[in-house]
């Protein structure tokens, strides 16, 4: 591959990533337009077109999706064999790439950042937030951070916290003139806060309860759908609703009066977040002080 198809492919593939010619040009260093003919010129050269265009959004076409997920990988790849090269330094060094939910990020990831971040000022992290299962391949994300139950059998799963409970809360503002629910099917009856993930198809989420082997998943209805579980806290918090959220998400709210929670023996632990990535996937110091700082040890 001669250096111009190599630097084409990688515009390519940040335009691809990005779904945005503005975001792509910024992380490149350079200009929209230079950007642009750059893709466009890449596109006359292979005599197909990569990418659909609109005011909005851009989008790659059947071909350039099929280009995105052969030559995407082959880069991640070639760029985590670079970054190995670090380990002949003397203090480990680079860029590591995570997605992870918002709550994860802020209770789990950012404190084990906290301790490594300042003791070695040539690591640099970038998070993404994303509730869907990110193609961590594909998308040239170093690792992501989900439930364990979430993670594919294929990638390497290393348990960084201890296991999830659910929690259903609601206001004592929106109590004031409702009754409480005392079984799942009570929750026909309330407002509920619903959210939309990408990890369901883009359906609303259904929640999930179980007790004495007994489980139900209960699509609850709601004037309100959201898709941030920050939004839904916020709601809940406003008396907008009753919300569905993780039980370390809800506890202070719980524990100072400002949030009421409900069905509490309808949820059960389960999985706790983990860090998976590629079993292939060669680790650089770097990533791998990271994996350390997260492990999960117990109590």
């Amino acid at each position: 591959m001669n250096r111009d198809n190599a630097s084409d492919l990688i515009a390519f593939l940040a335009v691809a990533r990005e779904r945005s010619f503005t975001r792509a040009a910024a992380k490149l260093g350079m200009t929209q337009s230079a950007l642009s003919q750059i893709v466009r010129n890449l596109e006359e050269r292979l005599g197909v077109r990569l990418l659909n265009r609109t005011t909005r959004s851009v989008t790659p076409t059947q071909a350039g999706e099929r280009l995105f997920l052969s030559v995407g990988p082959k880069f991640a790849e070639m760029d985590a064999d670079l970054a190995a090269l670090s380990e002949l330094r003397e203090k480990p060094a680079g860029t590591v790439r995570l997605t992870a939910t918002e709550f994860a990020a802020a209770e789990i990831l950012l404190p084990a950042l906290g301790k490594i971040l300042p003791k070695y000022p040539d690591i640099h992290v970038e998070v993404i937030i994303d509730y869907g299962l990110t193609n961590i391949v594909a998308q040239q994300v170093d690792a992501g951070i989900r439930p364990g139950e979430l993670v594919a059998k294929d990638m390497i799963a290393v348990r960084i916290s201890p296991d999830l409970r659910m929690a259903v809360v609601g206001s004592p503002s929106y109590f004031a003139d409702r009754k409480r629910p005392k079984t799942p099917q009570d929750l026909t009856q309330h407002n509920c806060l619903n959210l939309r993930l990408p990890t369901h198809g883009g359906r609303l989420y259904a929640w999930e309860f179980e007790k004495s082997a007994r489980e139900l998943n209960v699509r609850v209805e709601g004037q309100l759908v959201f898709n941030s579980a920050g939004l839904l806290l916020d709601g809940a918090l406003k008396g907008l609703g009753l919300a569905y959220l993780t039980e370390g998400h809800v506890r202070p709210y719980v524990s100072d009066g400002r949030l009421i929670r409900v069905l509490a023996d309808w949820c059960p632990p389960f999985s706790g977040y983990h860090l998976y990535y590629p079993s292939r996937r060669q680790a650089s110091p770097a990533f791998t002080l990271l994996v350390e700082a997260l492990r999960y040890r117990g109590k």
